[in-house]
């Protein structure tokens, strides 16, 4: 079997069974494993699947551009949105990740809160501000044409000199096994920066994201205050999602 052939076999084995396992692939063909995980190294480097540790999972419909993203499991998104909204403490300073779910969060801030909210992404700091009354303070840096975020170092010169109360984190990928995980080097960087100097760190996880892997780790789910899930989504990798040991609540800021 020639190579490209093998390459279609392995994304025919992901689309029906949701991964590959490379050594069973292997035995499946008579070849060696070692050849199956180069075929799956250059199948992850054209972007066409995630590598895992003994084989390889689908790229998560998440880690699509933001733009493309915006109509993906909208009303999974808002719910998750909402049941954050009903959280947030008065006089509370919050710091709102990228995506689609923190910028339905940010159109659901109440007003009257007292909130302040810290960002790196220029669309949550419009949304904020035009749905509600709460202070804006923007992360600079160098803007991420994939996810509009901002990172690099200005970035994290930035993130070194904040302290706030709770990190509403949004992942391309939530599981059980790998946790959080995002598509971007950057992002992730930037993310796991954020949460060092948050007291909490919640999880926004929409229905398409339980159970997805991306290619960069962010957190452990044990490293992480609460995940907070869609109500209506049935996902079996919930229940082991949301069981995993949380870090103690902090309710005092950083400093």
């Amino acid at each position: 079997m020639l190579g490209a052939q093998r390459k279609t076999h392995l994304l025919e084995i992901l689309a029906r069974d949701g991964r590959v396992v490379a050594k069973d692939v292997a035995a499946e063909l008579a070849l060696s494993e070692d050849s199956i995980r180069r075929d799956l190294r250059e199948l992850a480097d054209e972007g066409k699947v995630i590598r895992v540790y003994g084989g390889a999972l689908p790229v998560p419909a998440a880690d699509r551009p933001v733009d493309e993203r915006s109509d993906l499991a909208t009303a999974s998104k808002e719910r998750v949105a909402r049941r954050a909204a009903d959280g947030i403490r008065s006089g509370s300073t919050i710091v709102l990740d990228a995506g689609t779910t923190t910028l339905a969060l940010a159109r659901l801030l109440p007003s009257g809160a007292d909130l302040t909210v810290i960002t790196p992404s220029p669309a949550i700091a419009l949304a904020v501000a035009a749905h509600s009354d709460a202070r804006v303070v923007m992360i600079g840096g160098e803007l991420s044409r994939h996810s509009m975020v901002a990172g690099g170092a200005l970035a994290m010169e930035a993130i070194r000199h904040l302290a706030a109360d709770t990190f509403y984190l949004g992942a391309t990928g939530i599981h059980p096994e790998h946790g959080l995980t995002t598509g971007s080097l950057d992002d992730a960087v930037t993310k796991r920066a954020i949460a060092e100097r948050c007291a909490e760190t919640v999880v926004l996880a929409s229905e398409e994201k339980i159970g997805a892997v991306s290619r960069f780790p962010v957190l452990d789910l044990a490293a992480v205050t609460a995940v907070i899930t869609d109500p209506l989504d049935r996902n079996p990798l919930i229940a082991e999602v949301v069981s995993a040991k949380p870090r103690p609540s902090l309710r005092k800021k950083r400093r």
